[in-house]
């Protein structure tokens, strides 16, 4: 599976989970925000694995003033 694929394909499966969510608890609204949230991490996370740099905290990479 490609990553452009698999990023849809969670994303779109977040998007359902956050509305079956959010019509439980009578506000889709809601559902849709958590999902976003949810998402938003996932794909933080994602992208920084993907990139090498997941638990990197190294001082010296950045502006340094």
């Amino acid at each position: 599976m490609s990553r452009t694929a698999l990023r849809i394909s969670i994303t779109v499966g977040l998007l359902i989970v956050g509305v079956v969510v959010g019509l439980i608890f009578q506000n889709v609204w809601l559902g849709v925000l958590l999902a976003a949230i949810v998402w938003l991490g996932w794909f933080l996370g994602y992208e920084s694995r993907r990139g090498n740099n997941a638990g990197v905290n190294d001082e010296d990479h950045g502006i340094e003033l």
